[in-house]
């Protein structure tokens, strides 16, 4: 019995050093304990906890047993010390056993959500990049946009410009053409007053004929 549990020790032990090492094995292990987990497998496990759950009571009862045998005899016997060595190695190897047996679960356990954390971590990335890359080229086609914009304004603003200084030069050819025309007026009232003072004479010379 007690060379059973020293194999079955060193076999959890070797299984927990396997998982805590990254290498080609432990894949194996993991698939192994996922199908362990799996069906009816896990009554199967449940059922060799309970039995050697029952082995470490019996041997705590048999070595309370006999503590209560010696205490009444107050003689200390050969046998019971060597049954009572023996009750006690058993049962510290049977609560390691399940100790460790509790250990390689709990580490299955934590491989599996550190894994299933590592892909929704890579899903979350890749979506990240996707909206980043998609970001980008929403950046670049307002940045073209944008570009293309300033150039519709810096060409509107030329036209507006050149618009203006036409604008400016009809006004200022209109001014020129006004002053032109008010002397052309001034001109011709000064004319006019001629012709008006040249009649005069004649009518006066007329007058003076006759």
């Amino acid at each position: 019995m007690i060379q059973l549990l020293f194999i079955l020790i060193a076999a959890e032990v070797a299984l927990i050093l396997t998982l805590l090492f990254r290498t080609p094995l432990r894949k194996l292990v993991i698939l192994s304990l996922d199908r362990v987990k799996r069906g009816k497998a896990p009554i199967v496990v449940q059922t060799v906890a309970g039995t050697v759950f029952v082995l470490l009571l019996s041997s705590v009862y048999s070595m309370v047993k006999i503590q209560n045998r010696m205490t009444e005899t107050g003689e200390v016997n050969p046998t019971d010390q060597v049954l009572m060595s023996n009750h006690l190695l058993e049962a510290s190897l049977i609560g390691f056993l399940l100790f460790l047996a509790l250990m390689i679960d709990r580490l299955h356990h934590y491989i599996r959500e550190l894994h299933l954390l590592r892909k929704t971590m890579e899903v979350a990335k890749k979506r990240i990049r996707a909206t980043e890359d998609a970001s980008a080229e929403k950046l670049k086609a307002l940045g073209e946009e944008s570009t293309k914009l300033r150039n519709t304004i810096s060409k509107l603003e030329s036209e507006v410009e050149a618009k203006t200084k036409e604008a400016n030069d009809a006004e200022t050819e209109t001014d020129a053409l006004r002053k032109q025309s008010e002397e052309y007026l001034l001109e011709y009232d000064r004319l006019l007053e001629d012709n008006q003072n040249l009649r005069t004479q004649l009518e006066s010379i007329d007058h003076g004929s006759s």
